[in-house]
C-alpha cells in the first residue's frame, strides 16, 4: 500500500559465467546450496560430479563452457569444503563427496554458527537496553537525510517490528507500493499488526485501490480520514519515523525512540485512528468504508460465540476464520467501546444490545 517514505532503487544481480555459458537454461538447475557458502559455478561443479561419479578437468570444464582454470579453481574450493576429492585410482581426477554426508556437516556447521549469532545478537541487544534505560535526550531523536538512508530505515523499522506497525499516510507521499514491499509482506507473515490511517486522497492515486486491497486481503486494518495531519509511522510503540523536509527538498526524517516524544505521536495516532472509519473489501471487490460504531455481522457472530465459552480458536474454527483475525476484530471491538479488557466488551455487548441483533 502507499507508505511515507521512499524505496531505494532494486539493483539487479550480475550473470555470473556459469549463468552466461546456458547451463542453468539447459539443466533446469536453481541455486540451492548459496547457503552453505558455494557460489553458482561451484554448485554447478559439485552437481556435475554428483551425476557423473568421476571426472577430470577438461571434461568437468567442457560440460560446464566454462574454461579449465576456473574449472580447476571451482574444484578446490569444493576440496577445501568437503565436498569433492582427487580420485586415488586415476591421477587427474576428481570424484564427489557423499552428499548426505558432507551437506549434513557443513549444514550442521551453518545451523552452529546461526545460532552464535542469534546468542550475539540477543546479547548485544540486552546491552543496548542497559545503555538506554535512562538515555541521553540527545540520544533520543536522529535524523536520517537522503531518500537512499531514509529508506533504508524505513525499511528496517518494519522488518524489526515484532507486534504491531501503525502508520499515517498522505495522500501525496512517495510510493512505496505494498504489493511490492517484501518488508511489509515479511512482517505481516511474522504475525506483525499493520493498522494504517489513509487521506481520502489516497484512493484517487493511479494504483490507490490495488494497493489498499491488497493490504487487506493481508488482513491488515486501514481506516480512512479526510485528512491525516503528518506523515508518520510508529513500530511497536518504541520507534516511529516523521518527515523533516517538504515534498520538493531533499528528504529528511527523524527518527524517534522510546520517550515522551514518542508517546505524544502514537496519541495523535490514536485520536486519528477513533475518528477514521474502517475501509473493507465488499462482496463485489470493491472498497468500502464502514461506520465505526458498530460491529458488522462477523463481528457479531464472534462475539455470541465468545459469550458463549468458546475459546479465541474454537472461534476461529467455527467461522472458518484466521486465529487473527478473530483477535484483530476482538481488538477493534474493545477500541470501538473503549474498554481495556474482554470482560468489560462483553458488557458492553449486551449494554448496546450488539448481542440481542
Amino acid at each position: 500500500m502507499p507508505w511515507p517514505f521512499p524505496a531505494t532503487a532494486r539493483g539487479t544481480e550480475g550473470s555470473g559465467s556459469a549463468e552466461r555459458s546456458g547451463l542453468y537454461v539447459r539443466e533446469g538447475y536453481g541455486r540451492m546450496l548459496g547457503a552453505i557458502g558455494l557460489d553458482e559455478v561451484q554448485e554447478a561443479a559439485y552437481r556435475a560430479l554428483v551425476t557423473l561419479g568421476a571426472a577430470d578437468v577438461p571434461d568437468l570444464a567442457d560440460r560446464l563452457s566454462l574454461h579449465e582454470t576456473d574449472t580447476e579453481r571451482a574444484l578446490r574450493r569444493l576440496e577445501h569444503h568437503g565436498l569433492a576429492a582427487r580420485s586415488s585410482a586415476r591421477q587427474g581426477r576428481w570424484v564427489a563427496a557423499p552428499p548426505g554426508v558432507a551437506l549434513g556437516a557443513l549444514l550442521t556447521q551453518q545451523r552452529h554458527e546461526l545460532e552464535q549469532a542469534e546468542l550475539a545478537a540477543a546479547l548485544l541487544a540486552e546491552e543496548y537496553r542497559a545503555q538506554v534505560d535512562e538515555p541521553s535526550v540527545h540520544d533520543l531523536v536522529e535524523v536520517v537525510t537522503g531518500a537512499g538512508a531514509v529508506a533504508q530505515r524505513f525499511l528496517q523499522l518494519q522488518l524489526g517490528a515484532t507486534q504491531e506497525v501503525c502508520a499515517l499516510v498522505t495522500g501525496r507521499p512517495t510510493v512505496v507500493s505494498g504489493y511490492e514491499n517484501d518488508a511489509e509482506e515479511q512482517a505481516t507473515a511474522r504475525g506483525v499488526a499493520y493498522r494504517v490511517i489513509v487521506e481520502r486522497a489516497v484512493l484517487d492515486l493511479p494504483t490507490g485501490l490495488l494497493e489498499l486491497s491488497t493490504a487487506l486481503r493481508r488482513n491488515e486494518q486501514v481506516r480512512v480520514v479526510d485528512r491525516v495531519p503528518t506523515k508518520l509511522v510508529i513500530a511497536d510503540r518504541s520507534l516511529a519515523m516523521v518527515p523533516l523536509t517538504s515534498r520538493d527538498a531533499e528528504p529528511a526524517a527523524l527518527v524517534v525512540h522510546a520517550s515522551g516524544l514518542l508517546e505524544s505521536l502514537y496519541g495523535l495516532f490514536a485520536s486519528v485512528w477513533r475518528e477514521a472509519l474502517p475501509l473493507r473489501i465488499g462482496e463485489d471487490e470493491t472498497l468500502e468504508t464502514q461506520e465505526a460504531d458498530g460491529p458488522d455481522a462477523t463481528d457479531l457472530e464472534i462475539l455470541s460465540l465468545l459469550l458463549a465459552g468458546l475459546t479465541d480458536a474454537s472461534v476461529a474454527k467455527q467461522l472458518d476464520l484466521g486465529l487473527r483475525t478473530v483477535q484483530r476484530r476482538v481488538k477493534r471491538l474493545m477500541e470501538l467501546t473503549g474498554v481495556t479488557t474482554r470482560l468489560q466488551l462483553g458488557w458492553h455487548a449486551y449494554e448496546r444490545a450488539w448481542v440481542a441483533r
